[in-house]
């Protein structure tokens, strides 16, 4: 069995994790180039916990500027099997008000120019995403939240938009009209690159805003986004340490399929495949092009 190793991904005013204990700070070094940050490593319980500032602490780097593959290379080598991404968003329902947290089940992406697989010419694989949310690691943080008294909304759809500006009005209210709960600009690719690497994902989306479509809201203000992230990120720690102190010693069986997301998800013929490109490949797709 493989151990369980929890990832988080921290988004806007989420830079740290506080109650991560054993810490020790590690750059690891990726073929797919520099990750948003080194890698801060701890325990919370037993569990062994690996963070990651999205953004880079101080928030340097924009939503279409950040190497997502990198990211998610570094996490599966620093051995993460689950991970949790915690992430800003604006919402398309009353219900969903700023400071509560949505569980997404469901994507939309409406990102361009992000680079969204590890695989390509040389090197081609298909992975299942129909359902991107892994379940059960799901089922782990809402129970987590009960646990800790903290108000959650369990499903949704997220659409992801390039930025970094905010929603036109004609944008906002044509997300709406076709029925996505919330929205933000960095779970896509983060989320496809994760199924590809057999890192079962799960999002928890911080509400900040009601974007601009609301008649009462009618523009996105920065300061009272930033404002209700960093309020939420103390609620979202606690979710985050009640979440690890309660996970499994070893990795559970994914009902979506990502913990075995490349089983039969590589084309290429071994003769075929580009040296170089399986050679980046190789903690990402390793179980698979070393069988």
């Amino acid at each position: 069995m493989t151990a369980a190793v929890l990832g988080v991904i921290g988004g806007s005013g989420v830079y740290d994790l506080p109650g991560l204990e054993e810490i020790r700070e590690e750059r690891i070094d990726s073929p797919w180039g520099e990750p948003s940050d080194t890698l801060r490593i701890g325990r919370i319980g037993e569990t062994k916990v690996v963070f990651l500032a999205r953004h880079g602490r101080g928030h340097r780097l924009s939503p279409s500027g950040i190497n997502y593959r990198a990211n998610i290379d570094v996490l599966k080598r620093a051995g993460v099997t689950d991970l949790v991404a915690l992430s800003a968003c604006g919402s398309f329902r009353n219900e969903l008000h700023p400071g509560l947290f949505v569980l997404v089940d469901q994507f939309v992406d409406r990102t361009h120019g992000r680079a969204s697989s590890f695989f390509g010419n040389g090197c081609v694989a298909h992975v299942a995403f129909a359902h991107p949310v892994g379940p059960g690691l799901q089922k782990r943080i809402a129970a987590a939240a009960e646990a800790e008294d903290i108000l959650v909304h369990r499903g949704g759809t997220y659409v992801c938009m390039e930025g970094p500006q905010f929603s036109t009005l004609a944008e906002s209210k044509s997300y709406k009209a076709q029925g996505f709960d919330v929205i933000g600009m960095t779970n896509m690719p983060e989320a496809k690159l994760a199924r590809e690497a057999e890192i079962t994902y799960a999002t928890i989306a911080m509400v900040t805003d009601f974007d601009c479509w609301h008649p009462g809201h009618d523009a996105v203000d920065v300061a009272a986004v930033i404002a209700v992230a960093r309020a939420n990120a103390d609620r979202a720690a606690r979710l985050v340490a009640r979440l690890a102190r309660d996970f499994p010693r070893e990795r559970e069986a994914c009902p979506a399929g990502s913990d075995r997301a490349l089983d039969g998800a590589i084309l290429t013929a071994p003769a075929h495949r580009d040296p170089g490109l399986v050679a980046k490949l190789d903690a990402v797709a390793g179980r698979m092009l070393r069988s």
